[in-house]
């Protein structure tokens, strides 16, 4: 049997962009309409991979991702930057006059509050999922609805685009990992990023010391995000991305890391993705 690639969305999605440009290959596409699910389906199988949204350049990092990752005891395998692009559509021979609804997952909408300001007839409906709303307005043929989208989810439900690139903020980019059951091992010398989860001693300085040592190993500290302990009031775990040139030198720091901090975990290591 082939393996499997698990994305949040249905075909036409973001993720299902990703899916096409990471693998650069046809691949079996299980449709999640939750990350719960997607994460289920990912430990069902161990051939099976997932692809989940972490962070965007605009929204902030998706919190609840990184505890499922960490939680499920997944490994993050590789990575992929995907430039987002928000586009409005609907059916063949509207214009946006025509338009009474635009239904979106809400962060598109938020993304693009500032283009719909000019047309205050339009209400904007938060939906599940950018790609499901179009194919639900392409199934039961729905006018007067448009769909807030990318160009993938245009072509396959063949909603022609009104307006093209209407986010706010043009610099648009969404982080994504790849991530497994078991851990994929790839040569040392092709891998040049790690992601790992550590708590701190309630103590002066510990951050510090922590930050001193990836400095001492020439690692740079490309990410750093802190949650809450929720059985443990007031403190935090903390989950950092470096990178490095060296595997040898990101192999010393890990035994002090390690040695310095609580709850040590390595998330996953990789080969840093373009941006």
């Amino acid at each position: 049997m082939e393996r499997k690639i698990a994305i949040q969305g249905i075909k036409g999605s973001f993720h299902h962009q990703v899916a096409k440009e990471y693998f650069n290959e046809s691949k079996s596409l299980i449709e999640c309409m939750s990350f719960d699910e997607l994460v289920k389906n990912v430990l069902e199988d161990d051939r099976n991979l997932g692809i989940m949204a972490l962070e965007n350049s605009i929204a902030g990092s998706i919190i609840p991702n990184y505890a499922l990752i960490d939680y499920n005891k997944l490994h993050i395998i590789g990575e992929h930057y995907l430039d987002i692009r928000m586009n409005l559509m609907a059916l063949p021979g509207q214009t946006i006059e025509d338009i009474r609804e635009v239904h979106s997952h809400p962060i598109a909408l938020l993304q693009c509050k500032k283009f719909f300001s000019r047309y205050p007839h339009i209400r904007l409906v938060e939906d599940a999922d950018t790609a499901e709303t179009a194919r639900r307005i392409k199934e039961k043929q729905l006018t007067g609805i448009g769909a807030v989208a990318g160009m993938v989810a245009s072509e396959m439900y063949e909603l022609p685009i009104i307006a093209d690139n209407i986010h706010t903020v043009k610099s648009n980019k969404t982080r994504f990992v790849i991530v497994k059951a078991q851990n994929s091992v790839i040569p040392k010398d092709e891998i040049n990023k790690a992601s790992l989860k550590f708590e701190l001693e309630d103590m002066q300085g510990s951050l510090a010391g922590v930050l001193n040592q990836m400095n001492n190993y020439k690692l740079n500290l490309t990410k750093i995000q802190s949650m809450p302990i929720i059985e443990k009031p007031w403190q935090y775990s903390f989950f950092v991305d470096i990178t490095f040139d060296q595997y040898e030198d990101y192999e010393k720091a890990k035994i002090n890391l390690e040695a310095i901090t609580k709850e040590f975990k390595v998330l996953g290591e990789y080969k840093k993705g373009a941006v």
